[in-house]
């Protein structure tokens, strides 16, 4: 299971990219300093760091400088609130792998991860085909089939599914499931994520996913 580090002060967004990296079958941490996270980061017990600029201590460009400077290869992608082309540039110039411009979806995050770990064969994100008894999900195709039949899944749909299949098993919360596949800035209140259960249901069979009452969705 790969080690994501995240370096994020803001505890709404922590937790949100924690929660979806969680469920998507990611083992985090999350510090929110600086300073810390840099010492964290070069201890080499990471395959990826998620990296904000906006830190209270020393800003995101400093903790990368820092790890770059210590000789540290760990791919990092940077979050920040500042869009300018300037600022992209210091970040990729400075030796980050990717940047990205709050507020983002997590879908998008998670793809960008996915990129960034490819290459290392022993991890979730390097297969390209999940699979529980006779349901399957080619990530690379983006296709679903059900004992070898093709079912059109929207992208909401199959992300929702992939996040299950990364768990099988598992309770996954309504909480997790609403932060990992529509992203922090969703109305918690909605009850999209019951719709789209419902949905899963009618199209991969209805005894696939199991409601936990007062605790969320299992597929089982």
């Amino acid at each position: 299971m790969s080690q994501i580090l995240i370096i994020e002060d803001e505890p709404r967004i922590a937790s949100f990219v924690a929660k979806g990296l969680r469920a998507a079958g990611y083992s985090t941490h999350v510090e929110d300093t600086g300073i810390v996270g840099a010492q964290f980061a070069v201890s080499g017990d990471f395959d990826l760091v998620i990296l904000d600029v906006g830190l209270p201590d020393i800003d995101g460009f400093e903790v990368l400088d820092r790890l770059r400077g210590q000789g540290l290869t760990t791919p990092v992608i940077m979050l920040t609130a500042r869009s300018s082309v300037t600022d992209t540039v210091a970040g990729l110039e400075g030796g980050a792998d990717d940047y990205m411009a709050k507020p983002f979806s997590f879908e998008e995050l998670l793809a960008r991860v996915r990129l960034r770990l490819r290459t290392d064969p022993g991890t979730a994100a390097s297969a390209t085909v999940l699979s529980h008894r006779d349901l399957s999900l080619d990530l690379r195709t983006r296709r679903a089939t059900v004992d070898g039949r093709e079912v059109d899944l929207s992208a909401r749909e199959f992300t929702l599914a992939e996040a299950f299949l990364t768990n099988p098993g598992q309770v996954l919360s309504r909480e997790q499931l609403l932060s990992s596949v529509w992203g922090y800035d969703f109305d918690p209140g909605s009850n999209v994520v019951d719709v789209y259960v419902r949905y899963l249901r009618r199209k991969l069979g209805t005894a696939r996913f199991e409601t936990v009452r007062g605790m969320g969705y299992r597929l089982v």
